[in-house]
């Protein structure tokens, strides 16, 4: 007995098997099995093999597919280019599909603007400079009459192509409504940057550099503009058409319905336009139809309020 009293020993108080002795064993059951590395490793072998069967059915079909798709579609960061046909001052055709697999920089520009004369100048240095690893400058001179461009062109010894351009022109990039207007075109055909306004040539330069080390079928999905790059916005001749309309100037509406258009232009009237005319979007759209600040306002009304009738 222990000293404490009655308190059972540990003999006592400790489960026994039959007959008192040490403790059974768990039955068989219970027992962990032991671990078949031959069927792990080959489970994990064939984990592998299937990772890089889907890698390689990815890179070779998926992915391929998946990008020819996203061409045909266009990129709305990367739009393809606006064709265009012009002559030249000298009376040379002018094309752009021509420039294809070259990097472009076309350059909206006028002899009477300023910050276009500051610019020309490193435009012909830029021009000389990679000319031969398959770059142009193209300029679209918004002047009334070639002559003071001839003029402008000898004086400056400009070095690249340069035609006569008008607002139909500027409609397909978007409208023209500052210069200078610099857009830069990859070997793609598709415009990576807009700039509006003078740049530092250096600017330029460090866009044409990584553009010029692309393929001509590669898009730069993750190209990012130098310095302060705009909004890119383009549009096809249809659609300038269909923006030609009375209603609502500048805004593609062929897709509404006579009751979406009536309760649209309402929509309209009720949104003050802040360009600073104190006019709703609609009267804005009317009075100025060059305004790009109730055109923008406008038509993303419109794909905010009427997604299924917007024009793709």
């Amino acid at each position: 007995m222990s000293e404490f009293g009655n308190e059972p020993s540990l003999k006592e108080s400790t489960p026994v098997g039959a007959g008192g002795e040490n403790p059974a064993p768990p039955p068989p059951a219970d027992r962990p099995k032991p671990v078949n590395r031959a069927k792990v490793l080959g489970m994990a072998v064939a984990a592998i093999v299937v990772v890089v069967g889907l890698y390689f059915v990815n890179r070779r079909w998926i992915a391929p597919v998946a990008l020819r798709q996203a061409q045909a579609k266009g990129n709305s960061n990367h739009p393809l280019a606006p064709a265009f046909t012009l002559t030249d001052i000298f009376g040379n055709k002018l094309n752009l599909s021509d420039y294809k697999g070259k990097v472009v920089m076309l350059d909206f520009w006028a002899t009477w603007c300023g910050p276009c004369r500051i610019e020309i100048p490193g435009f012909v240095e830029l021009q000389d400079r990679y000319r031969d690893q398959g770059f142009t400058i193209i300029g679209i001179s918004l002047d009334d009459s070639p002559e003071p461009v001839m003029e402008f062109y000898k004086q400056f010894k400009m070095n690249y192509p340069v035609a006569l351009g008008d607002d139909s022109l500027g409609a397909l990039y978007g409208g023209i409504f500052g210069m200078p207007t610099t857009f830069v075109i990859g070997r793609d055909g598709r415009i990576y940057s807009k700039h509006v306004g003078a740049s530092s040539v250096n600017v330029f330069e460090e866009e044409v550099k990584v553009l010029l080390a692309a393929k001509p079928s590669d898009e730069l999905a993750d190209f990012t503009p130098v310095g302060r790059g705009e909004e890119i916005e383009t549009s096809t001749p249809e659609q300038l058409q269909a923006e030609s309309n009375p209603d609502v100037p500048g805004v593609d509406i062929r897709h509404l319905s006579a009751e979406q258009l009536a309760q649209f232009k309402k929509e309209l009237e009720l949104q003050p336009c802040t360009c600073g005319c104190n006019l709703n979007l609609l009267k804005c759209r009317h009075d100025d139809r060059g305004c790009a600040v109730s055109r923008k306002a406008a038509q993303e009304m419109l794909k905010k309020k009427y997604p299924g009738s917007q024009h793709i």
